[in-house]
């Protein structure tokens, strides 16, 4: 008799550390995740990944950030030209963030929109490199040598107001413009091609310094174009003609 009683005490005490241990796990899990890693998926039948925001330094840094994301999509980089080898060559932006550039056989070159060869990329050089983009490697298939005045992207980031990544530092909790009021980070439909190029060049050009890993459209037809390597901004929103409407 008492050994039966003291198995069900047993049991009974397993069966509660059981159910608190669960409690206390969905507890953690939701308190310890930030909006910045959740996603949700795209309409059924789009044809396109759906998109996954993340926020943070650069992927692989181990700076902080989820950098979630849903793989290698249409995105880019802009800065100057560091190393040049026979398969690519590395850039630094504005933002100090460093990038590896691979060439194909695909790929273009212009400087400005003068159609040139692969040589006309050497060290010093400001570029623009458009392509598919995973981490802080890119996969070019646009390259362009931009006019020697960009050089100074540095001001333009700073009058920008792009926060350049440092490891241990919070992320920037502003905004600036306007964001669509029906925006709910991780939401979209990612896009590529002629699309997903304008819209990166545009926040580009608007904020400089970071790396464009995915270019997502919004509900509303407006774009997010997700921004790594910089502690702000992380989302710069562009307009569905690709003018800047807002960051944060």
């Amino acid at each position: 008799m008492f050994s039966s009683k003291l198995s069900k005490s047993v049991a009974a005490g397993i069966a509660a550390i059981a159910v608190a241990g669960g409690s206390y796990g969905i507890v953690s899990a939701t308190s310890g995740s930030s909006p910045a890693a959740a996603g949700s998926s795209a309409a059924a039948g789009s044809g396109s990944a759906p998109a996954v925001s993340g926020a943070g330094g650069p992927l692989g840094s181990g700076g902080g950030g989820s950098n979630a994301r849903s793989g290698p999509a249409a995105g880019g980089a802009s800065g100057t030209v560091g190393s040049v080898s026979a398969s690519g060559f590395t850039l630094t932006t504005a933002a100090g963030q460093k990038v590896t550039v691979d060439e194909a056989s695909a790929t273009t070159y212009q400087k400005g929109t003068t159609p040139v060869s692969a040589s006309a990329i050497t060290a010093g050089e400001p570029v623009l490199v458009l392509g598919t983009t995973s981490s802080t490697t890119i996969t070019a298939t646009q390259v362009t040598v931009q006019p020697a005045g960009s050089a100074a992207t540095a001001a333009s980031s700073a009058a920008a107001g792009v926060v350049p990544f440092q490891r241990g530092t919070q992320t920037m909790a502003k905004q600036a413009g306007q964001i669509p009021a029906s925006y709910t980070e991780g939401q979209g439909t990612i896009v590529s091609g002629t699309t997903a190029n304008k819209a990166t060049e545009a926040a580009l050009a608007a904020y400089p310094g970071g790396v464009v890993d995915r270019v997502v459209q919004l509900s509303n037809g407006e774009y997010e174009v997700h921004n790594i390597g910089v502690s702000w901004p992380h989302h710069v929103f562009v307009s569905q003609d690709f003018k800047v409407v807002g960051a944060d």
